[in-house]
């Protein structure tokens, strides 16, 4: 799993009941801006950032744009150096993915990729550097790594609780199972919120976020009506990672 896979399972929790629904109340909207530092043990190690905007596609439809960006320090960059950008493309309603992008430059990887979901053929088409490389079958509703990541925030979110989540990257399809623990109090550099923590259960990780054989990833979540992931902790092969909250700007307003 690499730099930004890290990041992305912060948000694996929505409601399934949600599915159905044509407007929801948005607690986020087009400008919010969530700013995070990122730290290997007591290093700093970079920052990533997750924006939200809204607005029409060529043929005039409305429609959500979301953006999630890594980077490391200079620190970082001497032994594993990130530059990676994802985009997601999701229908005004939010109620499915219409395109993941990402751009990913992570040590020496390199690649361009474009996942278009065709739901009149039911199929997720992967494309990397402009060519098709696989199609797989997908449901009426599928939700890509990041549109995810605020699909989950349109749902409540129950403390001791349970969820499967489905989700589709263009090569594979499969569901996450997630654990809510109570609420407690969480300090970043943003500030000290009432939080939920929150367990997903990982499969198939690699790469430099592998984790260690009892490492677990835990998530915090803020216990209000705007769900904002705060903290993120794991331990893997590599040592421990955390990513805290440093700034959230453009926050919709109850």
């Amino acid at each position: 799993m690499d730099w930004i896979r890290f990041a992305l399972w912060v948000c694996f929790i929505p409601s399934a009941c949600l599915l159905g629904v044509d407007k929801p109340d948005f607690p986020f909207q087009s400008g919010e801006t969530l700013t995070y530092d990122l730290k290997w043990g007591l290093f700093p190690v970079g920052s990533a950032k997750m924006v939200v905007e809204s607005g029409l596609d060529d043929n005039q439809t409305a429609q959500h744009k979301l953006t999630f960006s890594v980077r490391t320090n200079d620190f970082a960059d001497a032994f594993y150096k990130v530059r990676t950008n994802i985009t997601s493309v999701i229908d005004y309603s939010f109620k499915r993915s219409l395109r993941y992008e990402k751009s990913q430059r992570e040590g020496k990887t390199k690649r361009e990729i474009e996942v278009l979901f065709d739901y009149d053929s039911k199929k997720a088409k992967y494309h990397e550097s402009d060519r098709l490389i696989s199609t797989i079958s997908i449901p009426d509703q599928v939700f890509d790594p990041l549109a995810i990541a605020y699909f989950f925030r349109l749902s409540e979110l129950k403390p001791n609780s349970e969820t499967n989540l489905p989700t589709c990257d263009g090569r594979k399809f499969q569901d996450i199972k997630v654990r809510s623990g109570s609420v407690e109090k969480v300090r970043v550099p943003a500030g000290t919120f009432q939080a939920i923590g929150t367990i997903p259960e990982m499969k198939n990780l690699s790469g430099v976020f592998k984790k260690s054989p009892k490492g677990i990833l835990r998530v915090w979540y803020s216990n209000d009506f705007r769900r904002i992931p705060v903290k993120i902790s794991s331990k893997v092969v590599v040592g421990s990672f955390t990513a805290r909250l440093v700034e959230a700007k453009g926050l919709k307003k109850k």
